[in-house]
Order: C-alpha cells, then sequence, then structure tokens
C-alpha cells in the first residue's frame, strides 16, 4: 500500500478563484484552458499504459508519482466535493484545468460533473501527452500551455537515456530534497547554569534553497515545526515542544514560562474577514505567512525552567520536521482513515549540552 505522502504529492489545496459562491452566476471558463466547448478530442491522446509497452521504467515512475495520482488523490476530491456544494459546480474546470488538462479541455469536465463517469483518458491526470504533446506555452500560469494531440512527442532530452537524475520513486525524491531544504542549529547561551535556574536555548533555522521559502507551494496546508526536547541526566524529559497530541498535532511545551509554550511553527495560515483561520482558500480574505525566505534564517529563543531536572547534564535536542497535511485538515474533509498514513520527514537534527551546577 502506498504511502500518503506519495499518493498526495500535487493536491492543490489552493483551488482558489476567490469570491464567494454568490458572486456571479456566470459558469468559470477560459478559452485556453477551461473552454466552455471541447477543443481536443479525448481519443486523440495515448494512454500512459500504451506508453509503457516501450518506455517501461518511464511508466513506472509516472505510476508512482503525484501526476499519476492526480485524479485519483482521496483529499483532492474532498476538495473538490466541498467545491462543488460552494459554488454549485459553477467553477468546477478551475482546478480540473491542471489536475487532468486533457478532460477539462476535451469536455468531461462539466459543472456538477462526477468522478465516476469519466474516461480512462481523463482520470490518468497528467499523463505522459499531458506534457510531451505541449506545443507551446500561451501564458506562465493557470495551466496556460497549448496542446497538440496531433503533433510530435516533446521532450528535452534529444538522446533519453537512464540516469540519476530520474529517481522511481516520488517518496525517495521527496525525502531527498528534504534532506537538504533547510538547517537547525541549537546552542545554549552559558555552558553551565545553577539548578533551578533557566536554560536560555537559541535555535536557529537556516533555510538552504536560494530559489524558494521553506517551506514552499501551498505553505498553509504543509506544516514545518521545530520540535525541542530537554532531558535530564536520568533520561527524564524536562522540557519539550513540538511533540504530538492525542490528537497528532504538535503542542507547544506547558512546562515553559507565560508567553514561551508557542510551538515553533514555519509556514502560513489562511485567515478569513474577522482574522479567523479557515480551511478553504476561497474562504480566505489573507494569507499570513511566516516562512523563511531563500537562504534566510530564524532565531528562536527558548527559557528551559530546571526545576524538574533530577542530576545534569542536560541534553537538548531539535529537529525541524515537515509533512504534506494537518490530521486536523483531513479529518474536517472526512478522511480519518489516512491521517495515521501521514509521513513526517524529518529535515534536520541538532543537539547540545549544558551542566547544571549546585544550587
Amino acid at each position: 500500500m502506498k504511502t500518503l505522502h506519495t499518493i498526495l504529492t500535487l493536491v492543490l489545496f489552493a483551488c482558489g478563484g476567490g469570491g464567494s459562491p454568490s458572486d456571479s452566476d456566470e459558469f468559470l471558463s477560459d478559452a485556453l484552458s477551461m473552454p466552455r466547448e471541447p477543443t481536443v478530442a479525448l481519443d486523440g491522446f495515448a494512454s500512459a499504459e500504451q506508453c509503457g509497452l516501450c518506455h517501461e521504467a518511464h511508466y513506472r515512475e509516472w505510476s508512482t508519482s503525484g501526476h499519476a495520482y492526480a485524479m485519483s488523490d482521496p483529499v483532492f476530491r474532498a476538495f473538490v466535493a466541498v467545491r462543488q456544494e460552494h459554488y454549485g459546480g459553477k467553477q468546477d474546470m478551475f482546478c480540473l484545468q491542471c489536475h487532468s488538462p486533457i478532460g477539462t479541455r476535451g469536455g468531461e469536465i462539466v459543472p456538477g460533473f462526477d468522478f465516476a463517469e469519466l474516461q480512462p483518458i481523463t482520470l490518468e491526470g497528467v499523463t505522459c501527452e499531458s506534457c510531451h504533446k505541449v506545443a507551446s506555452l500561451a501564458r506562465p500560469y493557470n495551466s496556460g500551455h497549448v496542446l497538440e494531440p496531433g503533433g510530435p512527442m516533446r521532450g528535452t532530452i534529444a538522446e533519453p537515456a537512464v540516469s540519476a537524475a530520474h529517481e522511481s520513486s516520488v517518496r525517495a525524491d521527496v525525502k531527498r530534497l528534504l534532506a537538504g531544504a533547510a538547517r537547525v542549529d541549537i546552542a545554549t547561551v552559558a555552558t553551565s547554569v545553577r539548578a533551578g535556574d533557566v536554560v536560555d536555548l537559541l535555535v536557529t533555522v537556516e533555510n538552504n534553497i536560494s530559489g524558494h521559502n521553506f517551506p514552499t507551494g501551498s505553505t498553509f496546508n504543509r506544516q514545518a515545526w521545530i520540535e525541542v526536547v530537554v532531558r535530564d541526566g536520568d533520561d527524564r524529559i524536562v522540557f519539550a515542544t513540538g511533540t504530538l497530541d492525542a490528537s497528532g498535532e504538535p503542542r507547544g511545551s506547558s512546562r515553559a514560562g507565560p508567553g514561551e509554550g508557542e510551538i515553533l511553527r514555519l509556514g502560513s495560515i489562511l485567515v478569513d474577514a474577522r482574522g479567523e483561520p479557515v480551511l478553504f482558500p476561497w474562504r480566505a480574505t489573507e494569507h499570513v505567512s511566516n516562512a523563511l525566505g531563500p537562504l534566510g534564517e530564524r532565531v528562536f529563543r527558548l527559557r528551559v525552567p530546571t526545576t524538574r531536572a533530577a542530576r545534569g547534564p542536560l541534553s537538548a535536542e531539535a529537529r525541524v520536521l515537515f509533512r504534506a497535511f494537518s490530521p486536523t485538515a483531513l479529518r474536517a474533509l472526512g478522511l480519518d482513515e489516512y491521517v495515521t498514513r501521514l509521513e513526517i520527514h524529518e529535515v534536520s537534527r541538532d543537539r547540545t549540552s549544558v551542566e547544571l551546577r549546585p544550587p
């Protein structure tokens, strides 16, 4: 059974469009990517399975990729169902113009469409010829490419060959990319403190990516946070923040001082006109972000009480953690069964220690 992270790689919660269901009685359309009438024939495209008869390795790569799951991903389907209800089907093509460009331009994605009634080529999502039959680019956003079903297969490699640059597992690729995305450093202000006093910890997180924020993409869906755990000489936890609570969400420390128990988060949230967090992008009026900019860094200061420590030395460990979605979001979509399959990726880890002197 594939991991949830593999299944959900290309889910775009940012299927926006803005406004409210009552803003317009018109169906959302675009002559290029969301046409009112079909501009291509569905039977003009070969299936990925057909391509795989000759390109076996490439087919295997595609079949475990986010592209292959663009239309079968249960979280995406749940969001489409909510959006259909909110807009009465009038904006159904907006998200689908990217998740199934062939199906959308081929006339399959009509207002109020049902996934169960779609043709196989539509359900393949971003299939081989969705990319390799692109003739030109009309605009650099919102599925702005021109499809030419009768044209030649196009690619960037003149003589394709097996290459280490093309891994066969999306999960492995995600782990490889995340492993170098950010770095955490944890240090103490003093090398020793008296028992009963407070230890000052400095946690520095650096974004190693020169062209993207960390986290990047739909950051209001992603979860990136810093977990800090401090143990005494008997290996007992005396302080922790960012560990998981019973619902699977990261929690702040109940042992911190006033105002110091907040979770060390990186990312963003969507809020409505009242400033309340919202899950669905089309209900948001503002996007509030504290993601790290390219090559940027942020320093968090933690004050850790030592009254619970039996003896020293104290060891402190910091980890940068990432996952694609929160358990809360999945439960809100009625996808409770996927919560236990969410993967948490460790991006970076660092340790330090401090001696305890007699009081």
